[in-house]
């Protein structure tokens, strides 16, 4: 009975795997990570049944689970730390200059994570009304425009000192190239950004990661965090981003 159950939850952990990765719902890195957790199980089970038979099986077997276990550890840290900097609160800290990170745009009109973006910026800006802005992203696949300017058409205003005060940064493809071309913008405008403190505009999920490409880049930020309205795309992206956070400590 009980290797039975084992057996249908590795077939629900797949079918369910390859039904987020098919069907369009912004959830299919959910999905591989289903076929991971499937993989990892399948592959428990085989070794416990051959450690019953074999010494070499069982010495597997305690290799196999102590890495499990280790790694499900560092993962659980770093999932830990990811979600208290997306929910730190920064809106009175005071700042020199504010980034605005860009996310996808669907032709000309912002995608969910930028809107909320877009949002707590406004929000943010309304606090901060004399500091240089700065709205990073280029253009990417499908997109009509680039997300800074769909991020100035969306936060423009009748004021113009307030429009002035807009800075787009337009070539950026990730979010190393969001900060260095940021920074660069920021320093034509006189703005010493060594000694400087910057809000970043990002959603919560990515704040932490946000901050350690930043550190790469010789800016010291803070988070301003945008929530997306649905939470299990929240939940998707907080559990991408703790295996992003391993790619950028390693390779970025």
């Amino acid at each position: 009975m009980r290797k039975k159950f084992l057996y249908v939850s590795i077939v629900l952990l797949t079918l369910t795997g390859l039904g987020l990765i098919i069907i369009p719902n912004g959830m299919r890195f959910t999905g591989y990570l289903l076929l991971g957790a499937a993989a990892v199980w399948a592959a428990g089970i085989a070794l416990v049944c051959w450690g019953k038979r074999s010494r070499t099986g069982r010495i597997l077997k305690r290799i196999f689970f102590t890495g499990l276990t280790l790694g499900l550890l560092a993962l659980t840290g770093i999932e830990a730390a990811v979600v208290f900097r997306g929910e730190a609160d920064n809106s009175a800290a005071p700042v020199d200059a504010v980034i605005i990170l860009g996310a996808g745009v669907n032709g000309e009109e912002p995608s969910a994570a930028l809107w909320s973006r877009i949002r707590a910026a406004e929000d943010y800006l309304e606090i901060h009304p004399e500091v240089p802005v700065v709205l990073s992203g280029g253009q990417g696949p499908g997109e009509a425009i680039s997300e800074a300017e769909a991020m100035r058409r969306a936060l423009w205003k009748e004021d113009a000192a307030e429009n002035a005060r807009l800075l787009l940064e337009d070539r950026s493809t990730n979010t190393a190239e969001n900060f260095r071309f940021s920074k660069a913008l920021l320093e034509e405008r006189g703005l010493d950004t060594g000694t400087a403190t910057i809000a970043v505009v990002t959603n919560d999920f990515h704040c932490f990661r946000a901050h350690m490409i930043a550190r790469k880049q010789g800016l010291q930020t803070v988070c301003v965090p945008a929530e997306l309205p649905w939470w299990w795309l929240t939940a998707n992206y907080y559990l991408r981003e703790a295996f992003a956070v391993v790619k950028t400590a390693l390779f970025d």
